[in-house]
Parts: structure tokens; C-alpha cells; sequence
């Protein structure tokens, strides 16, 4: 199966039997996120590169034929990469944004491609505003709710802004240490509808004035 992102519909019934505690990943994403702004100051999407870990790129390159053994174009990935961008739109894209506290939705990514160094799968794509849009506060979260995929952002530039205004501020916020109150938190959500990956959660917030 190449479905990168596949085996998580398979685990949708397990989770809903999983407690809390017994959560946990099962791919592992190293990401670097844009968020890409237009001349007018307005957002208009979020340009997102995930590296895949060593064991599940093996595993997604099963059945892959390449012309040079140990390489992969990206026209030999581009069935792969189709596939994969297609199954995103399930699980929200692992996107969530809000603009001055409302919720912003992204279109079908578009620009998207899967490229292969140094044993690992990268797989690029910009998640398209539904709408473009202009706010004081954006603040987007990165996170898998089932968290059986966990996100964790490049130590290096793990988040740019793309044509911003100048007066923009950027803040990322990783997920938190695994303390007690953000324990019984993510415990909570976890009950109230399989949110548990909240705590998990990778958090980018631009302050316009």
C-alpha cells in the first residue's frame, strides 16, 4: 500500500477503544511550515515540507520502481505524492487555523510534490486559503487529533512568513512538556471526541497591528 497517511482510517475504530495513556505515534513528521501572505498584507495559505521518518519512507517506497537504484525522481513519486495529498483532506489537512478567533478553511493543496534524499521522503504542498484573508491575529496549529502521527518542527527555521508586512510578528510554540495539567488536558479531550492529539500540538501565531 503507498498511502503514507492510509493506515490511519484503519485505526479509526481502535482509537476509539484507546485510552489516553496507551496513545501514541506511529509516524514521525519533521516539518517546516510558510505561511504566504499577498502585496495587500492578506494570508493566502500555508506552504507545508514533511519529512517522513527512515522506517515509513522504506515502507511507502515498497513497490516503487526507480531507473537508478537507491533514487526516486520526482516524476517517479508524483503517483505517490497524488495519492497522498488526496487522503489529507480527511483529517483537515492536520491544519487548523483561525483568523481574530474565527475559524479559516484551506482548499485542496495544490503545488505538491514528494522528493527523496538521504533515505527520507519529503512530501511539499501549499494548503490554499478558501478565502483569502486579513487578520490581527492568525494562529495556526499543526497536530494529528488521533496522534498517531506526531509532528515535530525542524530546530532550524521551523516557521517563515512569505511577503508579510514588515510589522508582522511571528511566535512558534512547540507542544508542551508533557506536564501534569497538560496531561489531565489532553486526557479531557481525548474523552469529549478523540482530541487527545491537541496536546501534541504545534502552535504558530502572527500578530499584525
Amino acid at each position: 500500500m503507498r498511502l503514507l497517511f492510509g493506515l490511519l482510517t484503519l485505526l479509526a475504530f481502535a482509537f476509539g477503544s484507546v485510552s489516553p495513556a496507551a496513545a501514541h505515534p506511529h509516524v514521525w513528521i519533521t516539518a517546516k511550515s510558510q505561511v504566504l501572505y499577498a502585496p495587500d498584507g492578506t494570508v493566502t495559505g500555508v506552504r507545508h515540507a514533511w519529512t517522513f521518518d527512515d522506517m515509513f519512507s522504506t515502507y511507502a517506497l515498497q513497490g516503487i520502481e526507480a531507473k537508478t537504484k537507491g533514487a526516486y525522481s520526482r516524476e517517479e513519486l508524483a503517483p505517490l505524492a497524488q495519492t497522498n495529498v488526496e487522503s489529507l483532506k480527511e483529517f483537515g489537512f492536520f491544519t487548523f487555523a483561525k483568523a481574530d478567533g474565527g475559524r479559516q478553511r484551506f482548499l485542496e493543496p495544490v503545488d505538491y510534490f514528494l522528493d527523496y534524499k538521504d533515505s527520507l521522503l519529503t512530501l511539499h504542498f501549499t494548503l490554499p486559503a478558501k478565502t483569502a484573508f486579513k487578520a490581527k491575529q492568525l494562529v495556526l496549529e499543526v497536530f494529528d487529533k488521533a496522534f498517531f502521527i506526531d509532528f515535530q518542527y525542524a530546530q532550524t527555521d521551523p516557521v517563515t512568513l512569505v511577503g508579510a508586512p514588515a510589522d508582522c510578528k511571528l511566535q512558534f510554540q512547540r507542544p508542551n512538556d508533557g506536564s501534569a495539567a497538560a496531561q489531565k488536558l489532553g486526557e479531557q479531550s481525548f474523552g469529549e471526541g478523540g482530541n487527545f492529539g491537541m496536546m501534541f500540538a504545534n502552535k504558530i501565531t502572527v500578530d499584525c497591528p
